[in-house]
């Protein structure tokens, strides 16, 4: 009897050992995303975790393009939308550095041109706290064949004049806007002298050896770009038709997706990125850091200060970078979302850590997807 027992003791301890084992941080991270893509919640799905120096774990999955069954894979580019709000903001502190601009100096004195109160500071476009409207924005893209001739500006223009009137006071609160980094990009081209695609491949592509195929404005190869779907059986799909025409964008279907057809977004100063999973890891290494090549350490800090209301309140957003706070860590993260595509960047500053993923299926709204995936490393940790 008693070896009896001894043999079911010795099997249970090996049950044991073996679920404890297929239950490391890096196969709970798997398996999350592993479902995310057999549920149909997308048809990829891209996710690295790193430190300053080595990739801690990366996981990729899924297609690329449904119907030709090509894989994602590393050289996968996908649109990253409002993640370039980040980029935006860093040559603004470049800028800052350079003494070109004050960032507590109104807008107005370097565009001329500004279609708001003249009160308004360049340091409250960053932080969302200028009042400026935020008109839905997914109507606003072009096809890839109009690309060429898009006026960007002069669509601007129509859109500031129908939408002219700021909804707050000057830093009274927090609200989100596209269009106040519409105006921060033009401030990039005024005071630089440059297009605003040239400045940022200048002074943050090419310091930290980025090359044109991982991160841009365009698609570098249609074959490496993942195709942008979006739930056939949604009621978001639904809603879809008031934004954009579906007839024009969305002509594929592919099982339970509709495929959208490449396209460009008209405000490439707050939604025009298009990159791999690698290249984000490049540039928020660099934010990770202590002798980064972007920025100095005291614009670095400033890029991740929390502003606060004129009243003293806390808005949980920095410049451009949103303030969180997961199993006690601090973090600093955002999202870029819209049709056809989703992706969240996030940096740990006290521990050293950085996060991306990726996924190739319509994002409305900022998720915190890395929270269910960084948890099970920051447990760990």
């Amino acid at each position: 009897m008693k070896a009896v027992l001894a043999v079911i003791a010795a099997a249970a301890l090996l049950a044991a050992c073996k679920t404890q084992a297929a239950n490391t941080p890096e196969e709970r991270m798997d398996r999350i995303l592993t479902r995310q893509v057999e549920n149909n919640s997308s048809p990829s799905v891209q996710y690295v975790i790193f430190d300053a120096n080595r990739v801690i774990h990366e996981f990729r999955h899924g297609w690329a393009d449904l119907k030709k069954r090509e894989k994602a894979d590393d050289n996968t580019t996908y649109n990253a939308y409002s993640v370039t709000k980040t980029f935006t903001a860093l040559a603004v502190l470049q800028l800052a550095e350079r003494k070109k601009i004050g960032l507590d100096r109104p807008v107005i004195e370097y565009l001329h041109d500004f279609p708001y109160p003249p009160g308004i500071t360049i340091r409250q476009l960053l932080s969302h706290s200028s009042g400026i409207p935020n008109p839905i924005p997914l109507s606003w893209i072009h096809p890839v064949g109009e690309h060429r001739g898009f006026d960007r500006d002069g669509f601007f223009q129509r859109i500031f004049r129908k939408h002219n009137l700021v909804k707050a006071k000057p830093n009274e609160k927090f609200a989100y806007s596209n269009l106040g980094y519409v105006l921060l990009g033009q401030l990039i081209e005024r005071v630089s002298g440059q297009r605003y695609e040239e400045y940022i491949r200048e002074n943050i592509f090419q310091p930290l050896a980025i090359l044109p195929g991982e991160l841009g404005f365009e698609i570098a190869d249609a074959a490496r770009h993942a195709k942008g779907y979006h739930k056939r059986f949604s009621f978001s799909y639904l809603l879809l038709g008031f934004f954009l025409d579906k007839a024009k964008y969305l002509r594929r279907t592919e099982g339970r997706w509709k495929a959208f057809e490449d396209f460009y977004v008209n405000g490439i100063s707050y939604g025009g990125l298009i990159g791999t999973a690698d290249a984000f890891v490049k540039y928020i290494r660099d934010l990770l850091r202590d002798d980064g090549r972007l920025l100095s350490a005291d614009s670095k800090e400033m890029l991740f200060s929390e502003n606060r209301t004129r009243t003293g309140k806390a808005t949980g957003m920095c410049l451009s970078w949103f303030k969180g706070l997961l199993k006690g860590n601090r973090y600093f993260a955002h999202a870029g979302g819209g049709g056809g595509y989703y992706c969240e960047l996030r940096i740990y500053p006290d521990l050293g850590l950085g996060s991306v993923v990726m996924f190739n299926r319509t994002g409305m709204t900022d998720k915190r997807f890395l929270s269910k995936l960084d948890t099970c490393f920051i447990e760990q940790k």
